[in-house]
């Protein structure tokens, strides 16, 4: 149940956001509805995309970066989400299905990817609170200093846009992935 407005279109968003929702679909091809919910806030989409695309240019790659999203999302149970990065995962960073689960899971098949996704799952379930160790595996694994701040960060947007689509109920606009159970 959507609980906040989705604008049906580019238009029907605050004119601050059309430009920004026109650069979105320029660059995806359509305007999913994350976006024209958080565009409801000019501002909240600002920083959105602002962020989202200032980590792009960072040390992790794509694909760790849609393993991250789906161990948070599957983490903090956003059927969004999940549908969302278990598309683009698929389709963008050319994940196999096995590995989509393992990520859902909080781990990879990949060293590296495993510990970084292994570590922004335990920031997302320790509120932050991880330890020594967990900070130690991350950096055996290969990640420096500045990709572990990066994984932090990639764990908070994508914690923020799972509590935006879980508290707005944001209409599933991909194809919809099941919870894994409990």
């Amino acid at each position: 149940m959507t609980r906040l407005p989705t604008p049906a279109t580019i238009a029907d968003a605050p004119k601050a956001s059309q430009p920004m929702l026109e650069a979105v679909k320029k660059q995806l091809g359509v305007v999913p509805n994350l976006f024209r919910t958080v565009a409801t806030s000019p501002i909240a989409l600002e920083g959105h995309l602002g962020l989202s695309g200032t980590l792009a240019k960072g040390r992790l790659p794509a694909p760790t970066r849609e393993r991250i999203a789906l161990a948070v999302a599957e983490i903090n149970d956003c059927g969004y989400c999940l549908a969302a990065h278990s598309y683009l995962g698929r389709n963008l960073a050319k994940l196999e299905d096995a590995e989509i689960l393992a990520n859902r899971h909080g781990t990879s098949t990949d060293r590296t990817a495993d510990a970084a996704v292994r570590f922004a799952a335990s920031v997302v379930r320790q509120r932050g609170h991880v330890d020594e160790a967990e900070v130690e595996a991350v950096r055996l694994a290969g990640c420096g200093d500045a990709q572990i701040i990066e994984i932090v960060l990639h764990a908070a947007l994508n914690t923020w846009t799972n509590y935006i689509n879980s508290v707005a109920g944001t209409a599933i606009d991909f194809p919809v992935t099941t919870a894994l159970a409990a």
